[in-house]
């Protein structure tokens, strides 16, 4: 009998058009920290436990969708749209969480959701 491999995690690589553009939208506005290694054309971008591999006009056609476990989404909503960050979907309650959406500069969409209410 073998050991099943384990899946350690996912971490997802978005296409992007403008790095710059990008790393100000997830840097600046959602807290994220750029690697110290990242380039133009790559990056990795952490906050917490979350992280996201940023590729420059490469690796995938765009517009992904990306689920992101947070502690509190409607903190978090509350906290971003107070800064003027658009909103795509406001808290809304569904039997697996309670999400809002979020559109970075290249049409990907973060599902940002934590425990139901």
């Amino acid at each position: 009998m073998t050991d099943r491999v384990h899946f350690e995690h996912a971490d997802p690589i978005l296409r992007v058009e403008d790095m710059a553009r990008s790393l100000a939208f997830y840097c600046g506005r959602l807290g994220f920290l750029n690697a110290d290694w990242g380039g133009d054309d790559f990056t990795c971008i952490t906050r917490d436990g979350a992280t996201i591999y940023l590729c420059r006009g490469d690796q995938g056609r765009g517009h992904a969708w990306v689920w992101i476990g947070v502690s509190h989404a409607r903190r978090l909503h509350d906290e971003l749209a107070a800064t003027g960050l658009p909103i795509r979907m406001p808290p809304t309650n569904y039997p697996w969480a309670l999400e809002f959406h979020l559109e970075d500069p290249d049409g990907n969409v973060l599902r940002l959701g934590s425990e139901p209410e």
